[in-house]
């Protein structure tokens, strides 16, 4: 990975992001969880087809859109590099992002946010839903 250690969630954040994740697989609605989720950080993986001015600028995140199946948008996020690397193994880049704040610009429509997908905590959450439930001002 081209982040440096300490652009990392801690391994104590991360495992509360993914206690929060479990909880909300069981509750859907608990409003604990969601606020701790929120308050993480995540993930985000650099596509492969970035620009590197893009890629290396600190204002910018390129969303990875994968496409479903069903033609459906998702954008994929994780709470720690070993989640990622189960799932994506080949990602090289990515950026650290506080989730709250990724969720305050998420679009209006047509786009899913996996959390961990693949994983027994993963979380797929719509558009409305990443943006109802998970958005926080921006610092």
């Amino acid at each position: 990975m081209d982040t440096p250690s300490n652009d990392r969630p801690t391994p104590e954040t991360a495992a509360a992001a993914q206690e929060a994740l479990t909880a909300l697989s069981v509750h859907t609605m608990d409003t604990e969880a969601l606020d701790t989720l929120a308050d993480s950080e995540v993930l985000v993986p650099v596509p492969d087809d970035a620009a590197e001015p893009d890629a290396s600028d600190p204002s910018i995140v390129a969303l990875p859109v994968l496409e479903e199946s069903g033609g459906e948008q998702t954008v994929p996020v994780f709470t720690s590099e070993p989640a990622m690397a189960e799932l994506l193994p080949f990602v090289s880049r990515y950026r650290v992002v506080p989730l709250g704040a990724l969720a305050s610009q998420w679009p209006s429509a047509g786009l899913s946010l996996a959390i961990d997908a693949g994983s027994p905590h993963g979380l797929t959450l719509d558009s409305d839903g990443v943006r109802t439930l998970l958005a926080r001002p921006s610092a």
